[in-house]
């Protein structure tokens, strides 16, 4: 089960160092919406580099022969009261919430509840099973939101041992995480 507490270690896999997050350069239509994402698994960070990477060059913030990226480490400190939201598993409230997040006005009132979080902490959807997820969208297993449908996406899912992904997002949320260090990474 996720935990949320004091002294809590976090990574954040990025072509960059980040010391200071700043939430209006995070992405808007991520699975718990626009935040700073972190994990408590070193290696899912640094599986992520290569996809941050690519992103950054394609979007022209780095030059194409960059390799490598940097794991960013943070410690939680809670001085602040946070609203919090964890989801304990992958199921039914958990794909419908990353589905409202990915895809606008799918879900309406699961993205309008989720608002009122500074934090939500649930699985990670990652790229073994983003096909699974684009899939689910795009309507291949049945209409998003139908019991078949939502049945089937998850089950596709569960065999994949999701990792943990913390989403900060608000700035009372980012004044809790306290920089560590940041270690170059590079890639082969």
């Amino acid at each position: 089960m996720p935990e949320f507490k004091e002294g809590l270690i976090l990574y954040h896999g990025s072509y960059c160092e980040v010391k200071k997050p700043d939430l209006c350069k995070c992405a808007k239509r991520k699975d718990f919406g626009q935040g700073f994402y972190l994990t408590t698994s070193k290696e899912q960070a640094q599986s992520f580099l290569r996809t941050s990477i690519a992103k950054a060059v394609a979007s022209g913030k780095i030059a194409e022969n960059q390799n490598y990226g940097y794991i960013s480490t943070f410690e939680l400190k809670l001085s602040r009261q946070l609203r919090i939201h964890i989801f304990e598993k992958a199921d039914v409230d958990w794909l419908h919430c990353i589905a409202a997040h990915r895809k606008k006005k799918l879900f309406i009132d699961v993205e309008s509840k989720m608002e009122k979080y500074d934090v939500i902490i649930g699985k990670i959807a990652d790229d073994a099973t983003n096909a699974t997820l684009t899939a689910y969208l795009a309507g291949v297993f049945g209409v998003a939101g139908d019991k078949e449908a939502d049945d089937f996406c998850i089950k596709q899912l569960l065999p994949n041992k999701l990792k943990d992904q913390y989403c900060f997002k608000s700035e009372d949320a980012i004044e809790c995480l306290k920089f560590v260090e940041g270690v170059k990474i590079c890639l082969e």
